[in-house]
């Protein structure tokens, strides 16, 4: 099969599309012909060796993934080959022809595979962190980086919870936030003033997506710091006693997978794709990641 891999750390330039063996599905695993794979900035930090889960080098990428079941492994009984599924990428792999999957959930019927392949680590990690916050009915949770994929998908589960998203993002993306059902501020110097505007008695719980070192105007804001999540400051969490939540120390979300449907065939989630490349030009899509202010997600199409 054609894969995405890195045989050093580096920028986008090490990345390249080789031959790899076809792999072959265990017990409880589903093999997919990937039609779509999603770009995530996890992905971007392990090429550039920013991240590190202990795999040695060559490695390849790709985690999030939609395509059709041709092969299954021992024991599954949920799917059949020829379903649509979208799911991770068990071994990181998902930049390929084929990948195999563990958690993994039929492709809500209104989507296509490229909208599909950008959901399912920004449903895992929004709902990992919203389950953390005990975002629920009745509660006000101010979201920091609210327009890419993770925070516009938080912002969209913590409304369908029945809670009251106020979200942070730049004067250009405003509008689409409103769009998102969040009520918008900009960050920048004033933001906690232009939050308590509009909620005088601050936020129930924070979620911080950014990572640009507000986390004690969140604790603030949150009535203290068991109150603040954040998925971007490890440094400041560590720092200011907030929780920074991990999906291989805290457990995960894969629930979300499989619950999204419902939302999404009613209309009430929505998770654009801001550009799409092919595979051969993955390195492309890994610039656009880092460089680019991305409003969604960024998709490679396979097949």
């Amino acid at each position: 099969m054609k894969a995405a891999q890195f045989k050093q750390f580096g920028g986008p330039e090490v990345l390249e599309v080789v031959d790899l063996p076809d792999p072959h599905p265990g017990p409880g695993q589903v093999r997919i012909v990937v039609q779509a794979a999603g770009v995530n900035a996890t992905e971007t930090k392990l090429r550039s060796g920013e991240l590190s889960f202990g795999a040695g080098l060559p490695q390849t990428t790709g985690r999030d993934v939609a395509g059709v079941v041709d092969e299954l492994g021992e024991g599954v009984t949920d799917v059949a080959v020829g379903d649509r599924v979208f799911g991770i990428s068990d071994d990181g792999a998902g930049a390929a022809e084929l990948a195999l999957l563990t958690h993994r959930a039929p492709i809500p019927p209104s989507l296509g595979f490229v909208d599909a392949a950008g959901l399912p680590i920004a449903l895992e990690t929004a709902t990992r962190a919203l389950d953390q916050l005990t975002v629920a009915s009745g509660r006000t949770l101010f979201v920091n980086g609210a327009t890419g994929g993770i925070g516009g998908t938080a912002v969209q589960l913590a409304l369908a919870r029945g809670a009251r998203v106020i979200g942070a993002a730049s004067a250009a993306n405003q509008n689409y936030l409103r769009l998102l059902g969040a009520e918008p501020v900009t960050y920048g110097e004033g933001m906690a003033e232009r939050i308590r505007a509009i909620a005088p008695g601050g936020v129930d719980r924070a979620l911080d997506v950014a990572g640009n070192g507000v986390l004690p105007e969140l604790i603030d804001l949150a009535g203290g710091a068991p109150n603040v999540v954040t998925l971007a400051d490890f440094a400041g969490a560590e720092k200011h006693g907030v929780h920074f939540s991990n999906g291989f120390v805290d457990g995960h979300g894969f629930h979300a997978l499989a619950e999204i449907a419902p939302l999404i065939e009613a209309g009430r989630f929505w998770l654009p794709v801001d550009r799409t490349f092919p595979l051969a030009e993955i390195a492309e899509a890994h610039r656009a990641s880092e460089n680019a202010h991305v409003r969604g997600r960024l998709v490679l199409v396979i097949a």
